[in-house]
């Protein structure tokens, strides 16, 4: 799924592209995709895109149907798009672009180009959410804090409210906005911390840790994706990359000390990690995580995710 550094280098991307453009229509070709019938999509034609944003793992277009002046806040339209996990996006610069056969769920017109959504899985996850005022727009915030930008104190506050396992802390969205399965993995190696770590158990210094590799990953990423992409459109948006150091990389060596990753499976959800940097050198083993985690291990890719 794309998560907080893919969701902000596919803002990057659309904002020269579609902000101030004029939205001509909206063509589903995916019926499953859209969420919301009031207000129709239709209502959304001919408005302008006045702002793009993130919230958590969603993009917000902001629009209304005078660029100059901005409607009453309860009255303002917005467009919600969910990737979920497979759902991407594609840019063309021709207006009226065909949707893909097959893996092809909507194409936004706008006056400058075509944005094309598609989504290459039998399970078709992906949402678009039509909503009419502010307060509809904040009921799709799950409520975690912007990892980015908190304060030590603010992160510390949200991620030991409850006694959970840091990895699960790290990926639920009502305590962390933004991150996932992919980079909680290469968080929780380079700060050194088990993922069925409780976070009650955590130290000061730990957390301060935890805090400052929290950001620093997260910022190091976007700004590594911002690169690759530069003035072009993101086209390869993945929970799997070659330079990762521990998500995906089961069996191969941990870039820090050659000990092979390591891994822990619960349903449709893996977790990758390093035993000696992160374990004290011992293996976990899933039979005995399962009893262990209980109902604080995701038991979907829903779940995981946040949807």
């Amino acid at each position: 799924m794309p998560e907080l550094p893919d969701i902000e280098d596919y803002l990057a991307a659309l904002r020269p592209r579609v902000r101030g453009s004029l939205l001509q229509a909206v063509r589903i070709t995916g019926f499953s995709v859209l969420k919301t019938f009031d207000p129709p999509l239709e209502a959304t034609h001919g408005q302008t895109v006045v702002a793009l944003s993130r919230l958590g793992k969603r993009l917000v277009f902001e629009l209304s149907p005078d660029d100059a002046v901005l409607p009453p806040p309860d009255q303002q339209l917005f467009l919600v798009l969910h990737l979920m996990v497979a759902g991407r996006l594609a840019w063309k610069d021709t207006p009226g672009a065909p949707v893909p056969k097959k893996v092809g769920l909507a194409a936004f017109d706008f006056s400058s180009g075509t944005l094309l959504l598609r989504e290459a899985s039998t399970k078709k996850r992906a949402s678009l959410h039509v909503l009419r005022g502010r307060d509809a727009l904040a009921a799709h915030d799950r409520g975690g804090i912007d990892p980015l930008t908190s304060d030590l104190a603010a992160f510390t506050a949200a991620l030991t409210m409850q006694n959970r396992t840091v990895k699960r802390a790290l990926t639920d969205p009502r305590v962390l906005s933004g991150i996932g399965n992919a980079y909680s993995d290469e968080i929780l190696l380079h700060a050194g911390l088990s993922p069925v770590r409780h976070t009650h158990k955590l130290d000061d210094a730990e957390l301060a840790r935890l805090h400052a590799t929290t950001q620093r990953v997260l910022q190091e990423w976007t700004d590594r994706l911002r690169a690759e992409t530069g003035e072009g459109f993101p086209g390869n948006v993945t929970a799997f990359r070659d330079d990762f150091a521990a998500h995906g990389r089961y069996g191969k060596p941990c870039p820090v000390c050659a000990t092979p990753i390591q891994r822990i499976r619960y349903a449709d959800n893996e977790t990758n990690y390093c035993p000696t940097c992160q374990n004290g050198g011992r293996v976990l083993a899933d039979r005995s995580l399962s009893r262990l985690l209980k109902d604080d291990w995701p038991r979907t890719v829903d779940e995981l995710e946040g949807a």
